[in-house]
């Protein structure tokens, strides 16, 4: 899957921060059951890249991908684990040959037009606006439909439940990315059922 076959999967693309990999499988099976196909898993923990062994190994359906990617060897690593694309949270020279290089899908951050023509300037055309709410969110992603209508976004960062279908209903919007479908008190309790719960409600944001 190219990354904005990805992007358009799913309606949020949940933003995980996986400290135990027990959490891993149940974690993706409850979202996954709730319409929530497309996994970004942070590398933000020891347990991460465990974290999407376990899942792509045992749960069928899920399309799982990094985030938090900041250095170049983390794309094979990444790659090596099972995972089919990556999320980062800027975008150099560096990060864009690797990604490049070992073939996975990335979906690089940007926050201003400047980055957002450098991204261009290396080949790609679906970004991820971080940190959204501070970049001006619903307002920037307006404005920059006009001179760049050609880039597909996910905007992440401060995005909720509540702001996520004004974002999902704009024409350069893919999906958007969101930490609150995996509460930590939520994954800690193991209360499954819950975030399958926080999932449907999720995907139920954009109609198929």
């Amino acid at each position: 899957m190219q990354i904005r076959d990805i992007m358009r999967s799913c309606s949020v693309m949940p933003v995980l921060v996986i400290e135990n990999v027990e959490h891993a499988v149940p974690l993706a099976q409850a979202l996954v059951d709730g319409g929530i196909r497309v996994l970004e898993v942070t590398l933000r923990t020891e347990a991460a890249l465990a974290a999407v062994k376990a899942i792509v190994d045992n749960v069928p359906g899920a399309i799982v991908g990094v985030g938090t990617v900041v250095r170049p060897e983390q794309f094979q690593a990444a790659k090596d684990a099972g995972a089919v694309f990556a999320v980062t949270p800027g975008l150099t020279p560096k990060l864009a040959a690797a990604a490049r290089a070992c073939g996975i899908q990335l979906l690089p951050g940007v926050m201003t037009p400047s980055e957002a023509i450098a991204a261009l300037e290396e080949g790609f055309d679906a970004m991820k606006l971080f940190p959204a709410e501070q970049a001006g969110s619903l307002g920037m992603l307006k404005a920059m439909g006009g001179p760049l209508p050609q880039i597909l976004f996910c905007p992440t960062g401060g995005v909720s439940l509540e702001s996520a279908p004004k974002l999902l209903a704009l024409p350069n919007v893919g999906c958007v990315g969101g930490s609150w479908l995996a509460p930590k008190d939520m994954v800690a309790k193991g209360d499954w059922a819950g975030i399958t719960a926080l999932a449907r409600e999720a995907a139920a944001l954009r109609p198929e």
